[in-house]
């Protein structure tokens, strides 16, 4: 009886331990999601199990929903000119004007007036009580950056530098302006200070006139303060030219170093 009683109890086990495996198999091939859907597994062969490539393409499903395509980059059209510009209040920028070009400037009025207002469509006017020139924006300015254009021509005027040179930084975009004192290089007092100016300038202008020419620059002398117009490298070339004058360097060491500057300049631009 008691045997009778012990098979019966394995017999039942080993059905258990059956189901629960079954269970199991499937438990491990489907997952249910939100109790409707469900998602298939991949189950990884054994080593030794004939597994074919035929196999895995039948237990893969396919997504049936079509694949997105390829978005491009939108394109937007351009905006506007008039849409950069704030309709409420208009920028004004006021430029000094020293005394002693108070002359030439209404000399010149013509020649400064026309390109602010025809290049730039700027507003101008001469406020002569504070001695400044004064710009604005208007509903004809198109470009962004016509205001500080505007400020740099006049600025330059007001410099020392010619009109026809100051017009250059309108047209084009390259161009800056650098300006440093002789005490900047070189504390100078008296005669030592004059040599200096006298060594930069040159008989007649010569030495100055060289500069210019071998760098492709425009330069003012005024007293102790040196203005340079030109692009970033050209300016650095006639700023050591300079800084070797106000040194003590004799002018036909500097010219010697122009030629070689300006022979490489000419190989480069070929």
């Amino acid at each position: 009886m008691v045997v009778a009683h012990v098979e019966q109890n394995t017999s039942a086990s080993k059905n258990r331990r059956s189901m629960s495996k079954k269970k199991a198999r499937t438990a491990a091939n489907t997952i249910q999601v939100d109790g409707d859907e469900e998602m298939s597994l991949r189950v990884i062969p054994p080593l030794n199990s004939n597994h074919t490539a035929e196999d895995d393409d039948l237990m893969i499903e396919v997504d049936p929903t079509p694949a997105l395509e390829a978005s491009s980059a939108p394109s937007f059209p351009a905006l506007p000119a008039s849409a950069t510009q704030s309709a409420l209040k208009s920028e004004t920028r006021r430029i000094p004007i020293p005394p002693h070009r108070m002359t030439p400037i209404k000399k010149d009025w013509i020649n400064i007036f026309s390109p602010l207002t025809e290049i730039l469509g700027l507003q101008v006017r001469m406020n002569v009580q504070r001695r400044c020139l004064e710009i604005r924006t208007s509903k004809a300015t198109t470009e962004i950056g016509a205001l500080q254009k505007g400020a740099d021509f006049v600025k330059a005027y007001a410099l020392g530098f010619d009109v026809n040179d100051a017009i250059a930084l309108l047209r084009m975009d390259d161009l800056y302006l650098d300006s440093f004192e002789i005490k900047d290089v070189k504390t100078l007092h008296g005669d030592h200070l004059s040599r200096a100016i006298g060594r930069i300038a040159g008989q007649d202008g010569k030495t100055k006139f060289t500069i210019e020419n071998t760098s492709r620059t425009r330069i003012v002398l005024a007293d102790t303060k040196i203005h340079i117009m030109g692009s970033f490298q050209n300016i650095k070339i006639a700023r050591d030219a300079i800084v070797s004058l106000i040194l003590g360097s004799p002018p036909g060491k500097v010219y010697a170093g122009l030629r070689t500057v300006s022979s490489r300049m000419k190989q480069r631009a070929l």
